[in-house]
């Protein structure tokens, strides 16, 4: 990663896009952006959220270049800002499922008084 002031810059990139992704909200709509571009108003109806709230929420995504927006007439479409992003929720959701496996064995282990 080069110097340590270059590892700061990427430290601050990384914290950057983590807050972008520190709301079960915004990780929903990036999860409902995997499947393909959508409209707000389908987000909306996939969240079952406020149409307001989930605006913000693409704002905040799309000011972290998560997301891009692309109009399609007068809709906005939404969609992954690129790959990068998709495997960053694939990595990330492995993680969790990883965290619970061991965190489920750690009590089995546990209760069978080990």
């Amino acid at each position: 990663m080069g110097s340590d002031r270059a590892r700061g810059r990427v430290a601050e990139r990384i914290a950057d896009v983590m807050f972008a992704l520190s709301t079960p909200s915004r990780v929903q709509l990036l999860l409902c952006l995997v499947d393909g571009p959508q409209s707000v108003s389908q987000l909306v109806d996939r969240v079952e959220g406020e149409q307001s709230a989930v605006s913000h929420q693409l704002r905040v995504l799309r000011e972290h270049s998560l997301v891009r927006v692309d109009r399609d007439g007068r809709r906005r479409v939404y969609a992954l800002a690129d790959d990068e992003v998709a495997g960053l929720l694939e990595h990330a959701a492995r993680h969790v499922q990883d965290l619970a496996a061991r965190s489920a064995s750690r009590r089995r282990i546990r209760a069978q008084g080990g």
